[in-house]
């Protein structure tokens, strides 16, 4: 699952980067409203959340036009403007939820779980293919009554992956959806971690692989006699 924070207070978008990633989402941040507007149409998110006061375009703009160009990803409002007629605004932007700050970790939290749960992308607590089942609650790749625990970005590819059975993911969308905006990557990052995720999937005894398609991605396949 990826989201995107646009937030001009580096201090506290910075706090919210570190929060999701702990609990494996994986996460870009803007700080001004324009850079907000081109990541959400570069990128294909699964939850907004967006500041009102941001320089550049104000969070309320962001999502109009966000909205208006068929932008269907549930967005929260963060914001310090907790006065009704500041909600109202809000809602009628088409958000789907308003978090006034300050506020607590744990609500933040509950909230984005609640809105992931609406994004047409929100996977099931277990998805499976073949003998092997991804426990997206408990980031642990199983099969054969053996489990193993995934690293955060191990468990974003793996997601991906196991959400699309048999399909050619390619190496440029696999790094959009797992390390998104991060331009100091090197895309043979992307090489390095299914090369860890095919360790794992031996390792549990697994009946499918990631296979590579020459010039064109990967596809995790089932396993030819």
């Amino acid at each position: 699952m990826r989201i995107l924070i646009a937030e001009d207070e580096v201090s506290i978008a910075k706090a919210l980067k570190v929060m999701l990633e702990k609990n494996k989402y994986a996460v870009d941040v803007v700080h001004n409203g324009l850079d907000a507007l081109d990541a959400i149409f570069q990128v294909g998110y699964d939850l907004l959340v967006l500041d009102i006061m941001m320089p550049g375009m104000n969070g309320l703009d962001v999502l109009k036009t966000a909205r208006a160009q068929g932008v269907t990803a549930p967005a929260l409002f963060l914001t310090a403007k907790s006065e009704i007629e500041d909600r109202v605004a809000g809602l009628d932007a088409r958000a789907d939820d308003y978090l006034p700050k300050p506020f607590a970790a744990s609500e933040f939290l509950a909230r984005v779980r609640a809105l992931i749960r609406r994004s047409s992308s929100y996977a099931p607590t277990i998805l499976s293919f073949g003998n092997v089942q991804l426990n997206c609650s408990q980031y642990e790749l199983s099969a054969r009554g053996q489990s193993i625990p995934l690293n955060n970005k191990e468990y974003q590819l793996m997601e991906l992956l196991i959400r699309n059975p048999r399909c050619v993911l390619s190496t440029g969308h696999l790094m959009e959806r797992v390390w998104g905006m991060d331009t100091d990557t090197e895309v043979d990052v992307v090489w390095t971690y299914i090369g860890f995720l095919r360790k794992k999937l031996k390792q549990i005894g697994a009946d499918v692989e990631i296979r590579t398609v020459r010039g064109a991605g990967y596809a995790l396949e089932e396993i030819k006699c």
